[in-house]
């Protein structure tokens, strides 16, 4: 048989050998049926056999495979001889114990594996079950069809593998040691070795300083349905037993079967201490995957490890597999059990190829805490009263007063004349330092607002079926936009007299501007709405969101690593501030750290940025509104009134609304969709939602723009 001419792929079917309908029958294929052929001309002999079944209506496919090889004995006698070397030399335990499972306990290191599986070709030469089993079952729909097999296949299919395992019994040449378990000897191998993963990762470094006394819950067998054996009955009534435990019950589980089948009786009925033992597993298993998943709760409040939370998930996973083997070795009629078996490996292989599934699992609590943090700071920004609509005007204007200094000072650093990158560099040393004292001195920049506001309003979304909670979530809807009209209206109508009184004021003491006119010439040229100045803006509002994320990181990570802990009681700090002065900063850096990350970040994003995009010829600039304004209004005291005169001047006006809507919008609905996503909020859900807002807007459309008579 001559051996693959075309190299696999491990998400693609072969098309290399000939279709039906060319002269290809499938009787040919099963008498190419060779038991002494090498191992890799077996698997390819197998994966050719798949892939015909496939190539019509597989049940029917598999229907017409089993009715040939019952109808000749010599082709049966073939087909039967493959399949028991193929049981003989293949590691069937590693395909139960192994498939589906990272090889390494690290987030990084699964999106690595997987990346590799996306790009490199899988060989059928192997004898890894679990390495082959991609080969066999590389098709989105292969679950679908075996699910769909009749119970007259089903059993004719059990029928092969049961002549087949027949050849490896005593006598006929087999050399395993526990041959009398026949098929399930592999089951319980795969149970020890997945038992032995379980303890490991229960008993690893990372699951132990966090769970703490937390693994240490009450872990008594009389509270269970059953009597835990005298052998290995907990003595110090704590969960960690149950990992120390579980390896030790699948290895007597094991003892008992081969007793059994030493018996004369290799199936049911089973005995009743293998069922007693059986049953205890089972709450062991419901222990382990227990301890682990209170393991959340803990990373909810001290922050969230993506590794730690790609570990929970695989130690629940494989007591998931363990329990599924276990029922299948137990079954009365296994075959339905082996089926579904093979039906959630092949799903789970469908699962473990794609890279955006990984990451939507194992990031979503990380978003969603990071959406939390986010609505702490949020909360601060949205106003539901006259009062509050009125002091958010105040914070706005005052954050106008410091970017209209922002506004001259990178005029004073573009003119000094500096290298792209340097200039770059300090335009955003001048963004970050500007909003930082924004922060300190609590006032507001309106852009800043919607990152942080979306996630205080998706908190709102514990129950999305519920019509009063939708109302509710209308309200924050209203409540936001009429606060970043406050914010917007506060920042521009500070920002632009002032940079005009200013500029009034150099011509008066200086008898020049603070700009030059060639610099006011090229803000005219670059604001206007002609240009792409609308592209730009809602660039800038990716920037905006990316500032977000950013603090809602660092905050985490703060909190992960206990850094406010390590600068309240670290000796040496202490001795270096003070006990006091330690315990105030560890307090301050708590409180502010979100809004430092927020604004350093976004400080320099808005400064580096464009130059990082003009290095790689890309079109990316950034266009805030506050700042853009002051830019304008500072050309507007340069060139004089004759500049309302020219329409450029006008186009520009009119792009500062569309500069503050894109910038408000694209951040908000970004931020927004991370939160309505970490919260798991349906699609159908979705669109209750936009439903009640447009049906708010068209009764009660002031309610976005002004404030209520009273506080609600």
């Amino acid at each position: 048989m001559p051996l693959i001419s075309r190299r696999f792929h491990p998400l693609k079917r072969q098309t290399w050998w000939p279709r039906p309908g060319n002269g290809f029958e499938l009787s040919e294929l099963l008498d190419q049926a060779d038991a002494a052929a090498p191992l890799v001309e077996r698997h390819i002999w197998l994966i050719r056999l798949l892939d015909w079944i496939r190539r019509g209506e597989p049940v029917s496919g598999t229907q017409n495979v089993v009715r040939l090889l019952q109808q000749d004995a010599a082709r049966r006698a073939k087909v039967v001889g493959l399949l028991a070397a193929f049981w003989r030399d293949m590691d069937v335990a590693a395909l139960l114990a192994d498939f589906g499972f990272a090889p390494r306990s690290s987030f990084l290191n699964e999106f690595g594996e997987r990346l590799r599986r996306r790009a490199l070709p899988l060989s059928p030469d192997t004898a890894d079950l679990a390495a082959l089993f991609n080969l066999l079952f590389d098709d989105a729909d292969d679950a679908a069809w075996l699910l769909a097999l009749d119970d007259a296949t089903l059993e004719g299919l059990a029928g092969l593998w049961a002549e087949a395992l027949a050849l490896q019994a005593p006598g006929n040449g087999a050399h395993t040691d526990h041959s009398a378990l026949g098929w399930r000897e592999p089951f319980y191998d795969a149970m020890l070795y997945l038992a032995t993963q379980v303890r490991a990762a229960g008993f690893s470094p990372a699951f132990r300083s966090r769970v703490g006394t937390r693994v240490d819950m009450d872990f008594d067998a009389g509270d269970m349905a059953i009597e835990a054996p005298a052998e290995t009955a907990s003595t110090d009534g704590s969960a960690r037993q149950a990992f120390r435990q579980l390896a030790r019950v699948i290895e007597r589980l094991h003892e008992l079967a081969l007793a059994h089948a030493h018996g004369g009786t290799t199936g049911v009925p089973w005995p009743a201490a293998l069922l007693h033992e059986a049953q205890y597993l089972r709450v062991l298993l419901d222990h382990c995957a227990e301890a682990a998943r209170g393991l959340h709760g803990h990373l909810e409040v001290q922050g969230i490890s993506v590794d730690l939370v790609f570990q929970i998930d695989q130690l629940c996973e494989r007591c998931e597999r363990i329990a599924q083997l276990l029922d299948v070795v137990l079954a009365e009629q296994p075959a339905p059990g082996l089926r579904q078996l093979v039906v959630d490996l092949v799903q789970t292989g469908q699962r473990r190829r794609s890279v955006r599934a990984l990451f939507t699992q194992h990031y979503a609590l990380l978003a969603r805490k990071v959406a939390e943090r986010s609505a702490e700071t949020g909360e601060h920004y949205i106003t539901r009263s006259t009062a509050e609509y009125v002091d958010m005007l105040k914070r706005a204007g005052g954050g106008g007063a410091v970017l209209a200094g922002t506004t001259f000072m990178k005029f004073v650093v573009l003119s000094i004349g500096l290298s792209p990158f340097w200039a770059g560099m300090g335009a955003g040393v001048n963004y970050a330092i500007s909003f930082v004292i924004v922060q300190w001195l609590h006032l507001t920049v309106a852009t800043k607002q919607p990152a942080m506001t979306a996630p205080a309003m998706a908190a709102k979304l514990a129950n999305t079926r519920d019509d009063a909670a939708i109302e509710s979530f209308v309200d924050e809807v209203a409540h936001l936009i009429r606060s970043q009209t406050a914010g917007i209206v506060g920042n521009l109508a500070v920002v632009a007299p002032l940079v005009l009184l200013m500029q009034g004021l150099a011509w008066f003491a200086l008898g020049k501007p603070l700009i030059g006119e060639h610099s006011a010439h090229h803000v005219l040229e670059t604001l206007t709405l002609l240009g792409p100045t609308v592209w730009y803006a809602a660039f800038t509002g990716v920037l905006l969101f990316v500032s977000s994320l950013i603090a809602g990181w660092v905050e985490n990570w703060f909190v992960l690593h206990k850094l406010d802990s390590a600068l309240r009681w670290n000796p040496h700090i202490r001795a270096w501030l003070g006990v006091a002065r330690a315990a105030r900063w560890a307090t301050w850096w708590r409180a502010n750290i979100s809004g430092l990350a927020a604004n350093v970040s976004l400080g320099f994003l808005l400064g580096l940025v464009p130059v990082i995009a003009g290095f790689m010829a890309l079109p990316l600039d950034v266009r805030h509104v506050t700042l853009s304004t002051g830019q304008l209004m500072a050309a507007l005291g340069t060139l004089g009134p004759t500049a309302l005169h020219d329409p450029v001047f006008w186009w520009c006006a009119a792009a500062l609304p569309v500069t503050g809507l894109l910038n408000v919008g694209v951040s908000f609905g970004l931020a927004l969709l991370v939160a309505l996503r970490s919260r798991s909020v349906r699609v159908k859900d979705r669109a209750r939602l936009r439903a009640a807002i447009w049906r708010r807007v068209r009764r009660q459309p002031l309610s976005f723009l002004l404030p209520p008579r009273s506080a609600s």
